[in-house]
């Protein structure tokens, strides 16, 4: 099959489109021939070098992806929900990748049934950005109708998510993005878009009860003065250091954002009702990797990329 591996950390040129040996499946998994991945900015990260832990499980040649949409091949013993020709759509365990590829064998447990009225491209979009909005605002913040939520970095995937999930359970929605996006994150039902090149949303956002942040750094660091007293910052960034400690009279929480079935079917569940639209998307060849690192390295795109592989 043909698939993307690294063989070393670096830029865009270490990604390699090639033939590799075709996954088995074992007991409790199933084989799927992927029709769509998605890029996420881990993968980036892990091909920089930025998140070795992925490699480490693996060693190079490392393929990566995390997401796919496709069609079940084949399916391992003791696997009972599904069956060859289903549509399903999946995220890889933590620190697990592969989904750069043609074919995948992965646990049953972390694939949910595709919905018809969603295609590939569509439904991958909405996979591993979900399972971080929903395991964030959902889970943790425990965000409900009435409240003021900040949204840092709402044209992204999973900005485009959470916006449309904070307005769907109805809250107030703020949101920072670039002057250009601003008509695609009111369009999502964001109440506020700030531009973060040119204004300062401390200045801009009312006492919040919610913030979510996927920034870090200063931005995380400054958020916490627009929380009320007993507000929560959800932080998906890569530390909490610049939160932790700052107010005693708010909560820093640090989501744990598993996959399973479960979380997946509601996913679906939000999507099909209406209440969350899968995001724009940008869809290219995964042959054309190099390029599609390029663009989402650029931050010149509105929700996500997806790799379409059938």
């Amino acid at each position: 099959m043909k698939a993307v591996q690294i063989d070393q950390y670096g830029g865009t040129e270490v990604l390699q489109y090639r033939d590799v040996p075709d996954p088995v499946v074992v007991a409790g998994e199933i084989l799927v021939d992927i029709h769509a991945t998605s890029l996420n900015f881990g993968d980036i990260k892990v091909r920089k070098g930025l998140r070795p832990a992925y490699v480490n499980l693996t060693g190079f040649p490392h393929t990566l992806g995390r997401d796919f949409s496709g069609v079940v091949r084949t399916v391992g013993s003791g696997v009972k929900e599904f069956r060859p020709g289903d549509n399903v759509f999946g995220v890889l365990d933590s620190l697990q990748e592969g989904a750069y590829a043609e074919m995948i064998a992965i646990n049953s447990a972390l694939v949910a049934r595709k919905p018809d009225a969603l295609s590939h491209a569509e439904a991958v979009s909405v996979a591993l950005t979900g399972l971080s909005a929903l395991h964030s605002l959902e889970d943790a913040a425990k965000l409900k109708a009435g409240e003021t939520i900040l949204i840092h970095g709402g044209s992204g995937g999973i900005g485009t998510f959470s916006v449309q999930y904070a307005k769907h359970v109805g809250a107030r929605v703020y949101t920072t993005a670039s002057a250009r996006n601003h008509d695609y994150v009111r369009g999502l039902g964001a109440d506020v878009a700030i531009d973060y090149a040119t204004e300062d949303f401390v200045q801009l956002v009312p006492t919040c009860d919610v913030v979510f942040d996927m920034i870090g750094g200063d931005v995380q660091r400054r958020s916490i003065d627009v929380l009320r007293p007993g507000g929560r910052i959800v932080i998906i960034a890569p530390s909490t250091k610049d939160a932790d400690g700052v107010r005693d009279d708010v909560t820093v929480l640090r989501p744990i954002v598993s996959r399973d079935r479960a979380h997946l079917e509601r996913i679906a569940s939000l999507v099909m009702s209406g209440a969350v639209h899968a995001p724009e998307i940008t869809r290219m060849p995964l042959s054309a990797v190099r390029s599609a690192h390029e663009l989402a390295e650029s931050r010149q795109v509105k929700g996500k990329i997806v790799l379409e592989i059938r």
